[in-house]
């Protein structure tokens, strides 16, 4: 027990640098194997994140892609019950690197006064994985189920002609204080795992801000190839980056 858990230390440590398929040792793949983290699988012949998650929404206009179970099913295209701190532990020990939410902070140069921060960090690839009608198992980009809503202005048509992304930021939502001492990770609170909105604390997020204030809820749900309600699918996560494997310098 006390090598698994130095193991995954070390996974943890690797992963501060950039864990990648080629660092990792076969007693490392064999604790990552073993690791149970509930809803979730480190999936290293993917190499990616699996989340288990249930199909809650058909028809409505979207402020988020995944939520956490009896949240924010109403908004939600699917929603899980995995915690949101596993997810991001997961992708931590697949070699992403989190950033920050948008948020606003104080800018002095001309006068006090509040701006916006774009959201940071890793992008992250979104699919998702269930059985065809013919029992096939295959696999979509995210894009595939979120249409634009329909469009009130010439504006706006202009605007909805890009299609939806396959890529998030990894925010990293937000630790902050909780009872006697502990610290908590904020989303879990929420629900917002992976957003269309813009709320300061998702765990994934688009690059672009968006949501009721700036009158940006620009898009929909697209059941045309969704699974019935409740069906179980998998949430796919890959990180977009691949860095390096630094190499170690040999002293003569």
């Amino acid at each position: 027990m006390a090598s698994f858990i130095k193991c995954i230390i070390g996974i943890i440590f690797l992963s501060s640098v950039g864990l990648s398929r080629e660092k990792l040792t076969p007693e490392a793949k064999d604790a990552l194997n073993k690791l149970k983290l509930p809803g979730i699988k480190l999936n290293l012949k993917e190499w990616s994140v699996d989340v288990l998650a249930d199909v809650c929404l058909l028809e409505g206009v979207l402020e988020l892609i995944l939520c956490t179970d009896n949240s924010k099913e109403h908004e939600s295209i699917f929603c899980t019950s995995a915690r949101p701190l596993h997810i991001h532990t997961a992708l931590l020990l697949m070699g992403s690197k989190p950033g920050n939410t948008a948020m606003k902070r104080v800018h002095q140069k001309k006068g006090v006064r509040w701006v916006s921060v774009d959201p940071t960090g890793d992008e992250i690839i979104v699919s998702v994985v269930f059985s065809n009608e013919d029992g096939m198992i295959r696999e979509y980009p995210i894009s595939d189920f979120v249409s634009p809503v329909a469009p009130q202005s010439e504006a706006v048509v202009a605007k909805e002609k890009k299609q939806f992304p396959d890529n998030f930021i990894f925010a990293g939502s937000h630790l902050i204080a909780g009872t006697k001492g502990f610290k908590k990770y904020l989303c879990e609170d929420t629900g917002n795992v992976i957003s269309v909105s813009t709320f300061g604390d998702e765990l994934l997020c688009l690059s672009e801000l968006s949501g009721h204030e700036s009158d940006k809820l620009n898009w929909k749900v697209n059941s045309k190839l969704l699974p019935d309600l409740g069906k179980e699918v998998i949430i796919r996560l890959r990180s977009k980056v691949v860095r390096p494997v630094k190499k170690q310098k040999i002293s003569k």
